[in-house]
C-alpha cells in the first residue's frame, strides 16, 4: 500500500443529529511506545491484527471491502472507509446482536515525543434510540480493552486475550 489516502464515501449510519443531547461518541486514547507506522500496520495487516484484538480475520481490511473479525464467543464485520498510512483509519462497525445500530470508529496515530498516541473515537451512539446504550456501554469498555491489548502487544509482546480452552 502506498502512503496515498484511499477513501470510500462516507454515508450517514444513523438518523442522530451528533450535537444532540442524547447523541454520544466514545473517546479512548492510549499512549505507545512503538512506532507509528508499526501502531498503522497492527490495525491494517489481518497477520499483525490477529496477535491482539480478533483470532481470525477474513477477508481484506481496505476501503470498500468487508472484513470478518472472529473471536472464540462471537463475530463481526467491520468496513474500511479511510486509510492514510500511517496517521489514520476509519472504519463501520456493527453494534447490536441484530447490526441494528452501526457507527464510523476513527483511529488517529501520532508520533508524541519518544512513541505514539493511538486515539480513537466511535459513534455516534443516540442513547435515545432502545438498546443503543448498551451499545454505547459495550464501545465504552471494549475499545478501551482493546487499546490496553494493543499496548500489551506492541509495547510488551504480550497477549491479553483470553485464549479459548
Amino acid at each position: 500500500m502506498t502512503g496515498d489516502v484511499v477513501a470510500v464515501p462516507v454515508v450517514a449510519e444513523g438518523a442522530v443529529d451528533p450535537g444532540s443531547r442524547s447523541s454520544r461518541w466514545v473517546h479512548a486514547s492510549r499512549r505507545i511506545m512503538a512506532e507509528p507506522a508499526r501502531v498503522y500496520r497492527a490495525w491494517t495487516e489481518p497477520a499483525e491484527l490477529v496477535r491482539w484484538l480478533p483470532f481470525s480475520v477474513e477477508g481484506a481490511v481496505e476501503p470498500g471491502m468487508r472484513a470478518v473479525l472472529a473471536w472464540p464467543d462471537r463475530s463481526t464485520w467491520w468496513e474500511p472507509i479511510r486509510l492514510v498510512p500511517p496517521r489514520e483509519l476509519s472504519f463501520r462497525w456493527p453494534w447490536l446482536k441484530d447490526e441494528a445500530w452501526r457507527t464510523i470508529v476513527t483511529v488517529r496515530i501520532r508520533q508524541e515525543r519518544n512513541g505514539t498516541l493511538v486515539s480513537l473515537e466511535d459513534g455516534p451512539f443516540d442513547l435515545a434510540v432502545p438498546r443503543v446504550v448498551d451499545a454505547y456501554a459495550e464501545a465504552s469498555s471494549g475499545w478501551a480493552e482493546a487499546l490496553a491489548q494493543l499496548r500489551a502487544y506492541l509495547d510488551f509482546g504480550v497477549d491479553l486475550r483470553e485464549l479459548p480452552a
